[in-house]
């Protein structure tokens, strides 16, 4: 039991930062071509 709680931990976080990343680029993404959108 202490092997998959050290693997959720090891795995877990990275996961957790990757997909809060991969928001804000997202949201960040969305504005630009929110900008792009407004110059034509």
């Amino acid at each position: 039991m202490e092997q998959w709680l050290s693997v959720i931990q090891d795995v877990g976080f990275p996961i957790f930062v990757s997909f809060y990343l991969m928001h804000r680029v997202e949201t960040k993404l969305e504005e630009i071509k929110n900008v792009l959108l407004s110059l034509n």
